[in-house]
């Protein structure tokens, strides 16, 4: 997955919104949105991160960063591996249904960074080992989805 060298990303803002749950695997997540946003030439101050505690809280988080206008997308980080009990279910629910709704009714992309898996190898496989960094992919996606959302008002 790779941005097509005629999307112009000098005037993006990014807003990232990680969760501190599962730090070791939501930092590597980070690590990979960040290095990847660098990549493609974003500079450091077109990039705000904010923290939130859980994945449940992305959907605040990503709220109120949309609100205050200082990005024009955003990237809600988290993981959720799953346990014995039904919370990994509700916790996955309720984020993702508060990342759709965010998108159907905002006005700028929010990208749907819930790293969502059965076991912790499973996640650090997904955040920097053998399978890569999802990161990577959320980076591509907000610059495409900014660029989409963009195209439509010019």
């Amino acid at each position: 997955m790779s941005v097509s060298s005629t999307i112009d990303v000098s005037n993006m803002r990014f807003g990232v919104v990680v969760s501190e749950w599962n730090e070791q695997i939501t930092q590597s997540l980070l690590n990979g949105v960040v290095e990847t946003l660098k990549q493609y030439g974003v500079k450091d101050e077109k990039i705000i991160i904010k923290s939130v505690p859980g994945s449940f809280e992305l959907v605040f988080g990503a709220a109120q960063l949309a609100k205050s206008g200082l990005v024009d997308g955003i990237i809600a980080i988290g993981c959720v591996i799953r346990g014995d009990t039904p919370h990994f279910d509700y916790i996955c629910s309720g984020a993702t249904q508060g990342i759709v709704d965010l998108n159907l009714h905002g006005n700028i992309p929010v990208v749907y960074g819930l790293l969502t898996t059965n076991t912790l190898e499973q996640a650090e496989e997904r955040s920097g080992g053998l399978l890569g960094n999802k990161g990577n992919e959320y980076a591509v996606t907000a610059i495409k989805m900014i660029d989409y959302a963009q195209s439509l008002t010019k």
